[in-house]
């Protein structure tokens, strides 16, 4: 122990004017700068200057973008509803999209991206409503068609301006020359040609089916537009003739004449399809009709069941299949019909437990049971939802007709676009929903009885229709009153923005367009209509590829809502910590179809990462001669730290192009924050204080400048603002996207770098463990096991790095009580002065914990039972870890034994 520090006073004065003058260089940058640059960054300084400048520049147009494009990136902005603001799941959706656009467009792709909104007739209409009944107690037909779409309208424009911000202050580099509405002119003019042609071609139809009905909103509703509401309630058995039935709407069964069973159950194979049957029932006698169907599910319930045709999809499929009468039972407003007697004109919720009492009453009640189930509700409304037979308008999925020589329907283009890989779905196990939605898709009710949006181009008069374009000539015409659902506009979004039914040529560019990035939540509504709609209309799928992102929810993973005040605002995010930091929060840690948390902190921590790039970039730029471009042929590394980081880096260029390129957006930025923050900042830079030069310094620029580059999809804001220091002249975001030419991987570098950030690594471990100030400075020995010197020539920068006075490497020595630190083919032997009590204590606490550890390894892999079941894996993995774990016990009791006998 003496010789060590014997050692570390005739070396100490040497290597503190050593430091002195490292601490001197190292700061001349500070002292004499070069750039202007701000110690911190501060988002909102820069932000929406940024923003300007792009806008300015016209770069967002693909028509405007420098050089010859080839090849083409599109997609089309998912129109957010003019009702309100952005959410969360917006805020997912911009920063997803803007990565992808930025990167293709930076990739010398004639890059469009191209956005809009929705004018979501029946959320924004009910939004309206809501208001008017608040502020002046009246109705939209108080106020008529035209004053309350005025005012819709009006609304309609203050959301989209708050949407069109949002979307700016999220940095969304979207092409605004080229923004549509789905309900302006030209998609009006592409929703009516569609209408015409489908109606032509006896896709589109008008009839008597059953549809969603909002008793509340007095409208139709599409499936997207219902909620499913968890209920307890009771589910009833009442006697129905020899049968037993079981509901839990026993107000839907006063028409109730058909009993159905499946023609293969044995427990009623004495009834004859067709057979009828005299019965009591709720208000009488009735004469009752077996009904034998397949569809039947024998194993539920009693396996019988009677039906109502004009109140379920279900029964009246059934009731079409074998032509049998319907009748309605519930008015449009929810209340009970004339066929119900007495209870006429009560509404089916009070009247529920009056009619089960009546029938109890009669002895036909069997039991009841608890029950608990899923309502249908109208998502705007908050009514239940009651299914209807109504005359509306409808889109056919299976009616037939020929295209290219083959005999298809519009449920089967809509099939093949998935399954011939026309489209590809990632995550790939969405496709199992698509199908399982599109294999049972029904007849689509495309008619709303709402005064906004697209209203239906037919016009009746007396028994005559006319579909077009225009109204037909001549008096007496009168144009239906409905509109669209909102859904038909929409499934046409990817050809209506790019000009369809002309053939521009942003159509004949950009169509399909290349993906379609959208929450999983829609995949069965919105991106099913919109294969159905375009493979139809184009012969061409919409999109090439479908991204869907999950929903984001809190820190605690729920649903972000009102209720439980866990909503976090995108824009208050932005406010106070950049939109940079808010875009990361949401991208890195979330992959395609999982829903991801997020949290206040989680933003503030990827504020914490803007402003160490910012610092990464600042010391770059004050600390080199010069701040020019460098090219990658001006690349000479002269030592093992630069070998090391060029052969990372030249790894990374790779791995986060091809992560990009496959829409793995979190992976590339997982290694990107990783390569960042650990090897270049924390290494490599601090080596660079180091070793200066023009070598270093031309590293350094590289290394920054594509970094920059690399961080740009993902960052744009704060990455901009620093290229400018680099290039005032160029603007990033149309900067070519860096690709590594020359052959850089250097896996010896790498090797030899590893072994010297093991060793400062175990002796700053050390200090750690030792409590030792980082200005109290050691010295070590290494012993080496295996042949090579490579500690030798970096002893400079062991010095900095780990704060020793004296590096020797030997082959034996004695350690004089020194507990040994062991990296690989190394013992490292640091002079620390020790607590021994102190040390001895932590030491036996340690093995004690590695010895249990051991044991319960022995024990299970004594039993050969668990040996021979458990997989092969599972056990080498345990045997490896047993291996492990004894030589961490033998290095212990080696430690144990130095401080013991120190």
């Amino acid at each position: 122990m003496n010789r060590f520090k014997n050692r570390f006073k005739t070396k100490n004065v040497v290597f503190i004017n050593l430091l002195q003058n490292w601490v001197f260089f190292t700061k001349l940058p500070s002292i004499m700068p070069k750039q202007d640059i701000p110690k911190a960054y501060e988002a909102r300084d820069y932000e929406d200057d940024i923003y300007a400048i792009w806008e300015k520049s016209g770069f967002f147009n693909p028509d405007n973008l420098p050089g010859e494009r080839k090849e083409t990136f599109s997609i089309v902005l998912p129109p957010p509803n003019v009702t309100g603001t952005l959410h969360m799941g917006h805020a997912v959706m911009l920063a997803i999209e803007d990565i992808m656009v930025r990167f293709n467009r930076m990739r010398w792709r004639k890059t469009l991206w191209l956005p809009g909104t929705d004018h979501a007739s029946i959320a924004t209409s009910t939004k309206v409503e809501t208001i008017l009944y608040k502020t002046e107690g009246k109705t939209r037909h108080d106020i008529g068609r035209e004053e309350f779409l005025r005012r819709v309208e009006k609304f309609a424009q203050d959301s989209h301006d708050t949407i069109v911000n949002q979307c700016r202050k999220m940095g969304a580099s979207l092409d605004w020359s080229r923004e549509a509405y789905t309900l302006d002119a030209a998609r009006n003019t592409a929703v009516n040609t569609a209408f015409k042609k489908m109606y032509d071609d006896g896709l589109i139809y008008r009839g008597y089916r059953v549809v969603n009905w909002d008793p509340i909103g007095q409208t139709t509703l599409s499936d997207i537009e219902i909620v499913y509401k968890e209920e307890k309630a009771k589910f009833y058995y009442f006697k129905y003739g020899p049968f037993v039935i079981g509901t839990a709407r026993p107000e839907t069964k006063f028409g109730d004449k058909y009993v159905v069973m499946h023609p293969d159950d044995d427990r009623y194979k004495e009834y004859t399809d067709g057979q009828t049957l005299d019965l009591e029932w709720i208000n009488g006698p009735i004469k009752a009709t077996v009904i034998k169907d397949t569809s039947i599910d024998m194993a539920f319930g009693t396996g019988v069941m009677t039906i109502t045709p004009w109140h379920s999809m279900v029964d009246f499929e059934i009731a079409e299949r074998h032509g049998l009468d319907k009748e309605q039972i519930i008015d449009r407003e929810g209340k009970l019909l004339a066929i119900a007697g007495e209870f006429a004109g009560m509404h089916i919720t009070e009247a529920r437990e009056k009619i089960v009492e009546k029938l109890e009453k009669k002895g036909l009640l069997v039991k009841a049971e608890d029950y608990l189930h899923e309502v249908a509700t109208a998502e705007r409304s908050g009514a239940l939802v009651e299914p209807q037979i109504m005359e509306q308008w409808f889109i056919d999925v299976t009616k037939e007709f020929e295209r290219d020589g083959k005999i298809v329907t519009i449920k089967s283009l809509t099939q093949t676009a998935v399954r011939s890989g026309a489209i590809k779905i990632i995550p790939e196990r969405f496709e199992k929903g698509y199908f399982q939605w599109v294999d049972n898709l029904r007849d689509w009710c495309i008619s709303r009885q709402l005064w906004y949006g697209h209203r239906i181009p037919a016009w009746y008069r007396n028994e005559e229709i006319f579909i077009g374009m225009q109204p037909p000539e001549g008096d007496g015409w009168q144009q239906d009153s409905d509109t669209l659902d909102t859904w038909f506009s929409a499934g046409i979004w990817t050809c209506s923005t790019l000009g369809w039914p002309e053939q521009t040529s942003d159509l004949s560019t950009y169509h399909p367009t290349s993906v379609l990035e959208t929450g999983y939540d829609i995949l069965t509504f919105w991106v099913v209509r919109m294969v159905m709609m375009t493979t139809y209309l184009l012969n061409e799928v919409p999109f090439k590829t479908v991204y869907l992102h999950g929903l984001v929810r809190d820190e605690l993973g729920r649903k972000m809502s009102k209720s439980l005040d866990n909503i976090i605002n995108p824009l208050d995010m932005i406010a106070s910590y950049g939109a940079d930091a808010t875009r990361l929060s949401l991208v890195i840690g979330s992959t395609p179809g999982n829903d991801t948390k997020l949290s206040v902190a989680k933003v503030a921590g990827y504020r914490n990462f803007t402003n160490k790039l910012w610092n990464i970039s600042r010391f770059v730029l004050m600390s080199v001669g010069e701040v020019r471009h460098v090219a990658e042929s001006e690349l000479q590394p002269k030592t093992l730290a630069d070998r090391w980081i060029l052969s990372q880096f030249h790894l990374l260029q790779r791995e986060i192009t091809d992560h990009l390129e496959a829409y793995e957006f979190s992976q590339a930025g997982e290694k990107l924050r990783e390569f960042t923050w650990n090897q270049f900042a924390d290494w490599y830079l601090e080596i660079a204080k180091i070793q200066k030069g023009s070598a270093t310094d031309h590293i350094l620029l590289y290394l920054l400048e594509r970094l920059l580059a690399y961080w740009h999809p993902f960052m744009p804001f704060v990455t901009e603002t620093i290229w400018k220091q680099i290039d005032p002249e160029q603007l990033l975001m149309v900067h070519e996207w860096p690709i590594a030419t020359g052959s850089w991987r250097d896996k010896s570098a790498e090797e030899k770098f590893l072994q010297l950030m093991a060793f400062v690594n175990k002796v700053r471990d050390a200090r750690s463990r030792y409590q030792i100030s980082p200005s109290q400075i050691v010295e070590a020995e290494v012993k080496v096991w295996v042949a090579g010197r490579t500690l030798e020539d970096q002893k400079e920068i062991l010095f900095i790095l780990s704060g020793l006075s004296y590096l020797k490497i030997v082959d034996s020595i004695d350690a004089g009580g020194i507990p040994p630190i062991i990296i690989g083919d190394m013992e490292i032997y640091v002079s620390i002065e020790v607590n021994k009590d102190i040390e001895l204590v932590k030491l036996t606490k340690e093995r004690e914990s590695i010895w249990k550890y051991i044991q319960s390894l022995e024990q299970k892999l004594a039993n050969q039972e668990f040996v021979s079941k458990a997989p092969e894996q599972v056990v080498a993995s345990m045997r490896a870890n047993h291996e492990e774990a004894l030589k961490k016990l033998t290095l212990i009791d080696s430690q144990l034994n130095c401080v013991a006998q120190s």
